[in-house]
């Protein structure tokens, strides 16, 4: 019970380290949140810094999501609610930084990593589902949230009715769309001006 706690807590610490923030003042001396779209993510960096740092941070994301399963496995002995507990704790980590007042990233990379441990082959399909969903929107974050719809399905096929792998991606969907929509929404201009640039229509 209480090494699972220490890894959920420990996965929180983790999933704050802005390694967007990080990498941009070691290579610029700049904030990254004052750069480009003010994003503190991986793609923010790719774009505005450059395709090496971009990259490392977005390694380091996934990494840091990964890894705080890997350690909520083996301090909690495996025990699936502190292990599912953690993966909610880094993406949260990573959106809401205790590092940076509770300012962060969308969570996609650090939630892929989370997803590559916990549910690989749904990961997969949710991956393929992006990719078509890109093609559409242009958008990979608002993607990969419409795809994390297909995890829920294809983790009760998979998990074998186990409720915990339903209930767990819908969670980690609602963290990064609590973050992530209203942010979106209010750059766009409202929810009409947003849903025409998805479909890319020309508002008169």
């Amino acid at each position: 019970m209480v090494n699972g706690v220490i890894a959920v807590i420990i996965a929180y610490l983790l999933g704050s380290i802005p390694s967007a923030y990080i990498i941009t003042r070691l290579r610029t001396g700049k904030d990254i949140r004052q750069v480009g779209g003010g994003n503190i993510g991986a793609r923010n960096v790719f774009v505005e810094v450059g395709k090496v740092a971009g990259i490392a941070a977005g390694i380091f994301d996934v990494g840091k999501g990964a890894a705080a399963v890997a350690i909520a496995y083996w301090l909690s002995g495996e025990h699936q609610l502190f292990v599912l507990g953690a993966g909610l704790a880094v993406v949260a980590g990573h959106i809401w930084s205790a590092y940076l007042k509770f300012s962060g990233g969308n969570g996609l990379a650090t939630s892929l990593g989370v997803l590559s441990v916990l549910m690989t082959r749904e990961l997969l399909i949710a991956l393929a589902v992006t990719l078509v969903f890109v093609a559409m929107t242009r958008n990979p974050v608002l993607s990969f949230n419409i795809s994390l719809l297909s995890v829920p399905v294809s983790g009760w096929f998979f998990k074998e009715g186990d409720w915990l792998f339903v209930i767990f991606p819908i969670l980690l969907m609602i963290i990064m769309i609590l973050h992530f929509l209203p942010l979106t929404l209010a750059k766009a201009g409202g929810i009409e001006s947003y849903i025409d640039e998805l479909l890319r229509r020309k508002r008169t």
